[in-house]
């Protein structure tokens, strides 16, 4: 049997010596350890942790985000800027838009390029004339054209058809002749002067207001004329009117022309009542053949001085390059805007004659 107090003993002698050698293992353990300082320095020296490294690739890799950031937000204003250039050159450009096309040689060069070219052979409208009237063909900046106008003074109802025929329909009789030149100021606007054998001299000008297009139905041009006899000494005859023309294609043309003219009746102011003419040209060319046509005109006057009957004409006439040739038949015998104001004697007297006329360009 065991003593208590023996066992008492023993029991405290095993405790103390288990105490005594966990305190020993810790005290080896301790100092067998590095120290934190060693630790410390030699982890920083060693890139041997990965975890240390990817921490340091972290703080990398925010470091150049941040950067880039910061180029992209430059890069922004930059372009906002580049924008607000963009803008006011935008801006000044549209101020100075009509300067700027007016210098810039390609805009000149479209722009004439989409207008018509005045020298180019308009087929509704080949001549400047019918017969005595005018049309809206306009005359290229300084070209010109001539014509020659005959008028036989030799009725053709006079006698039977054996006279006619022996007077070769007129031909053989004395005429009344007229020699016409035109020039072209600048682009729309022409003038000219006409000279007849009578010694009647007519000077003319012609200024295109507007010309037919998509946007406006008509072609619209303001004429003004005065002649006077005796070789522009005596008598007088000023006037003036608008020629309103409207084309169809290629086919022809037809014309609404409103003359006023002055000191139309030639007898002294103190014998007449009415010294001035109002008439409206009426008149078409149509084209019946590729370089045929026939052309008409009346001149109806509805106010003022009106002896006879209204000046009325027709005629047939062959284009040539750049000569038109035209036989017509008249019931008077005046080519000027006087002859045309002061009418024709009657409508039992037509005259044969013809125009001859000659573009230059």
């Amino acid at each position: 049997m065991i003593n208590p107090a023996y066992a008492t003993e023993k029991g405290a002698s095993i405790v103390t010596r288990t105490i005594g050698l966990f305190c020993g293992t810790v005290l080896v353990a301790v100092l067998a350890a590095p120290p934190a300082a060693a630790q410390s320095s030699t982890n920083d020296i060693t890139p041997s942790s990965p975890i240390t490294a990817s921490a340091d690739t972290d703080h990398a890799s925010a470091k150049a985000g941040k950067s880039k950031d910061k180029d992209k937000s430059k890069d922004k204003d930059k372009d906002k800027d580049k924008d607000k250039d963009k803008e006011k050159s935008k801006d000044a450009a549209k101020d100075g838009a009509s300067t700027d096309a007016a210098k810039d040689p390609a805009v000149t060069a479209a722009v004439a390029a989409q207008e018509p070219d005045d020298a180019e052979l308009d087929l509704s409208q080949p001549d400047f004339t019918l017969v005595n009237l005018p049309t809206t063909l306009r005359l290229p900046k300084f070209k010109s054209a001539f014509r020659v106008t005959h008028r036989f003074t030799r009725p053709l109802g006079q006698g039977d058809f054996g006279d006619l025929v022996s007077d070769f329909f007129g031909f053989d009789n004395s005429a009344v002749i007229g020699l016409e030149y035109r020039f072209g100021f600048w682009n729309g606007l022409q003038g000219g002067i006409n000279r007849t054998s009578e010694k009647t001299i007519q000077f003319f000008g012609q200024y295109d207001v507007r010309r037919q297009s998509d946007s406006f139905p008509v072609g619209l041009a303001a004429y003004a004329a005065i002649d006077g006899t005796n070789n522009f000494r005596d008598s007088y005859t000023p006037g003036v009117g608008v020629i309103v023309s409207r084309s169809f294609g290629q086919h022809g043309a037809i014309y609404v022309q409103p003359m006023y003219v002055n000191n139309s009746n030639l007898q002294p102011s103190e014998l007449v009542e009415d010294n001035d003419t109002f008439f409206i040209g009426v008149g078409g060319r149509v084209r019946v053949r590729p370089t045929v046509y026939v052309t008409a005109e009346i001149s109806p006057r509805v106010a003022g001085y009106d002896p006879g009957v209204h000046a009325a004409s027709i005629g047939i006439e062959k284009r040539a390059g750049g000569h038109a040739f035209q036989i017509n038949f008249s019931n008077s015998i005046g080519t000027t805007i006087g002859g045309i104001a002061r009418g024709g004697q009657t409508n039992d007297n037509w005259y044969i004659g013809f125009n001859i006329s000659r573009k230059f360009f």
